[in-house]
Order: C-alpha cells, then structure tokens, then sequence
C-alpha cells in the first residue's frame, strides 16, 4: 500500500504541477509543442521566444517544482511562440542531484511537460570535452550516453513504475531521435558562416553526479569507455522523457577541455628544483573553473540560439525549410 501511495504521489505531483501552469496560461501556450531545459550559462534562449504573447513563472510559484541553487540558473519558466505559431515552455535553470535533490525530483518538470502535452524535448547543457579533437566553444549533438550512477542502482525509474507516464522496461537504444539529429545538422550547414570557427560534432555523453569536477584518471577511465563528453546533468532528464514517450534531442557546448595526462610524479627528476610556484602551475593545467564554464556558455548562446530556433522552425514549419 505504500508503495502504491508513493506512485500516485508523483503522478499526482506532476498534476498539481500542470494544472497551476495551465491556470496562469491563455489559448495554445497552455499546450506546449516543445519543451527546451536550458543549461549552464545557455539561458538567453528565452531570448528566442516572441516577446507578446509570454508567460513566465518562477519555479518558487508552481507547486512541487525543485529550486535550482547554482549560479547561472535562473529558476524559471517562460512560455512563448517561436517562428510564427509554435508554443514553447523553456526551462531557465535546471537543479541537479548534486544539489541534494532526489532523481525523482530532479525530473518532475519532464513529467510536467508531459502533461502539458509537451512532445518534443531540447535539453542544452555545458560539458567538459573528452575527446582530444572538441575544442572549447564547439557544440555536440549527443546520439548516446554513459550513466554509471543508474548501472549502480541511482536510476530515475527506480522504484514502483510511473504507469501513467510509461512502460516498466522502456528501451533507450532508440533515445537520442535520429531524425531531430539530422534536422540539427542540416540547420548548422544553413547557419554556419565562415566567420564562426565553432564546429558541430556528435558524441557521446557521461553522467557523474558532482558537484567536484573529475580527476585525470577518471576523464581517462571515461574516454576509454567511449565518452566524448562529461558533464552532471541531463541524462536523467532523457530517461524520464523517453519513458514518458516523448522525442529527444539534446546538445551540449563544450565549456572546458579535460585533462587527459596523469598527473605528474612527486619523484620526478625534472621537478626537483621546481619553485612551489612552479609545481602549482603544472597542476593548474586544465583546471576546471564554474565562473569560466558560464563565460564560454555566454559566448555561445547567440550560435547556440540560432540553431535551436531554426531547428523547432524545421521541424514544426517544413514550409520555411526553402
């Protein structure tokens, strides 16, 4: 009985959730096509949506929604049109596990989404690069993911499963939409101009729960997993969309360059006479910095902008493709 009163209780959540937003909202904004979670230092997005007509709700108003506390994610969220008649709800700031919050609600606004009527999913975030050729600045349409906390048991779906939402075992095999990734592809050739040294790549993406960034051997253990990415968000966000039946696409700017090198040995001969200062900057090599990961995320967001906007565009007004 327990168990079944948990179940209901987020199913119902979710509702309450829905129901508050759909009050607060007039004509279709209150039935969003898509639904764009906006990442680390990406959330001039909701500068993409038409200033009239637009709602926007702190996450502090809507009943049962986490708050985020890192900074550069604001906690909001912004319904619009896009294009000419496309409703839109973007996610401004998202809360992540390391935060303190549970997978369960970590994920409630997908859940939200859903019963909004929500189809389509955009999830952006900031990531480190694994892969020796990304550089900083470059965007990553994700196409597979490694999550070594859910094979460890810290699964969103843990637990009595969520039948309202979707089946017991749902597969991810077919996550990352094929199709939404060849619409990325096509709008980045649209776009891209020989101004802009961005490159667009598609990757794979690890989740680690944070909120320390990795160590050398761990960047290493993942990009011999086949890991191109590395970041602390997202991937739950995909699991619980994709058992609630919803299509998925999910790019990720690269903010910073992992390092790959072990670190080196106190007993190395070429350190001994080494000033402290010295030894200090060698280990300061690649260190990842928060404050740099929101600057690169502000230097992007304009490319970034352009290429979800166009995308939403593609697919939802065909017509405006030629």
């Amino acid at each position: 009985m327990a168990d079944l009163l948990q179940r209901r209780s987020v199913f119902s959540q979710a509702e309450e959730a829905a129901q508050f937003l759909r009050k607060g909202l007039e004509g279709a904004l209150r039935s969003p096509k898509v639904a764009i979670v906006c990442g680390s230092g990406l959330g001039g997005l909701a500068d993409t949506v038409h200033e009239k007509p637009r709602a926007e709700f702190e996450y502090t108003s809507i009943p049962h929604f986490p708050r985020p506390t890192v900074s550069g994610h604001a906690g909001k969220l912004v319904f619009g049109f896009l294009g000419e008649k496309i409703p839109v709800v973007l996610m401004v700031g998202r809360t992540h596990y390391y935060e303190g919050h549970s997978m369960e609600r970590i994920t409630l606004p997908i859940r939200v989404f859903k019963l909004l009527g929500v189809d389509m999913v955009i999830l952006t975030n900031a990531s480190g690069g694994l892969n020796p050729e990304y550089a900083v600045g470059d965007i990553t349409v994700l196409n597979d993911h490694i999550f070594l906390a859910g094979l460890a048991g810290l699964h969103p779906l843990r637990g009595p499963n969520e039948e309202e939402f979707g089946i017991r075992f749902p597969p991810l095999s077919d996550a990352y939409d094929l199709e939404l990734r060849r619409f990325v592809h096509e709008a980045w050739r649209k776009l891209n101009t020989q101004e802009t040294r961005r490159r667009l790549h598609e990757g794979v993406y690890a989740f680690v729960s944070g909120p320390s960034y990795e160590t050398r051997a761990e960047c290493r253990m993942l990009r011999q997993l086949g890991a191109d990415l590395v970041g602390m968000s997202t991937v739950p966000e995909i699991i619980v969309a994709r058992h609630s039946g919803m299509r998925v696409l999910a790019l990720s700017l690269v903010t910073n360059k992992a390092v790959l090198t072990p670190v080196p040995r106190g007993d190395d001969r070429l350190l001994q006479r080494s000033t402290r200062n010295d030894l200090n900057a060698i280990l300061q090599e690649g260190k990842a910095d928060h404050e740099e990961v929101l600057e690169a995320g502000r230097l992007a967001a304009v490319d970034m902008q352009k290429l979800v906007r166009q995308v939403i565009v593609d697919v939802f007004e065909p017509s405006e493709r030629n």
